[in-house]
């Protein structure tokens, strides 16, 4: 049987290939939901390099900043579902639909998951005046003695992740006070707030010069770059989980071939050794997954901080 080409030629006929055959045809647009110099924007552009080689297009990252990330997410929900529009965020992609009373999205309608590029667990630690080493002497000394959390924001699930585990499930009562993402932890180290709730990024410094005592990470694994710190699950409340992830999502409707080549291609990068270095610095781990397991995945995200939200009563517009 002759190619589809040749048979094409021996006809004298045009014959229409896939619009996703040549993909991609041009750059790859990433819009990033953060601002310049944000974790998503580091780790979008430690990736746009060796992905944009492989697919013989530059990834040319666009930072949207603003509404906790819904600008950017609007925008590429309303991009053409080509490919050639992506879209790089964080977690909070997953808590906005819930948190804001009009995100302007629905994530598992409008997009696409392609790929987990990495997950760092959030962390919490303590001033070290604080007399408690470990989670249950935290929540016993917050039994009997006033206490306040420094987080990395309202809304996020450094804050989220807190609620739920304090409120929800110790039944303890600690005042949040929401911080910028390094201000959280410069507020712990200077006692202006006892204990901590961040990503890990901006903390391990601190945790392993003795500034602040770590007392357990929120991931369901201890990190391996503070090995010797527990987790919660370990620490009394198990299959507990609060972790900053980082995705890259496709507006519905992108082909499914197009789909699989960017998870490929995402997939591939995330196991190369400079990847891995790399994220290594920035406490992440890279995080390969199929799209089906990555799409179940950001679902159990979306119905579990959403549940934290509605009972919390958390809004921010």
């Amino acid at each position: 049987m002759r190619p589809l080409s040749a048979l094409c030629l021996m006809m004298g006929v045009a014959c229409a290939q896939p619009a996703w055959a040549a993909f991609p045809e041009k750059p790859v647009r990433v819009t990033v939901a953060f601002a310049p110099g944000a974790s998503t924007d580091i780790i979008a552009r430690m990736l746009a390099e060796p992905i944009g080689t492989a697919l013989g297009q530059p990834m040319v990252i666009e930072n949207k900043p603003g509404a906790g990330g819904n600008i950017a997410t609007q925008q590429v929900k309303a991009a053409a579902p080509d490919g050639h529009t992506l879209l790089f965020h964080s977690v909070a992609v997953s808590v906005n639909p819930s948190l804001f009373r009009n995100a302007g999205y629905d994530l598992m309608k409008d997009f696409e998951p392609i790929a987990m590029a990495g997950v760092t667990p959030n962390l919490l630690f303590v001033n070290p005046s604080v007399k408690a080493t470990t989670l249950a002497e935290l929540i016993a000394l917050a039994r009997t003695t006033p206490l306040a959390y420094a987080s990395s924001g309202n809304g996020t699930t450094t804050h989220l992740g807190a609620e739920l585990l304090f409120r929800s499930l110790a039944g303890v009562d600690i005042t949040h006070v929401p911080h910028q993402p390094a201000a959280a932890s410069v507020a712990v180290i200077g006692g202006a707030v006892p204990v901590g709730s961040t990503s890990m990024p901006p903390v391990v410094p601190h945790a392993k010069s003795g500034k602040v005592r770590p007392i357990a990470v929120m991931s369901l694994q201890r990190s391996p770059v503070l090995p010797d710190v527990p987790t919660v699950a370990e620490s009394g409340y198990p299959g507990f989980e609060a972790s900053t992830w980082f995705a890259v999502f496709a507006p519905a409707g992108t082909p499914q071939a197009v789909l699989q080549r960017l998870n490929g291609e995402f997939n591939r990068a995330l196991q190369t050794p400079d990847i891995v270095e790399k994220f290594a610095k920035q406490s992440l781990t890279p995080q390969p997954l199929d799209r089906a397991a990555l799409r179940a995945y950001i679902s159990g995200e979306v119905a579990k901080w959403g549940k934290v939200v509605r009972d919390a009563g958390i809004k921010v517009d």
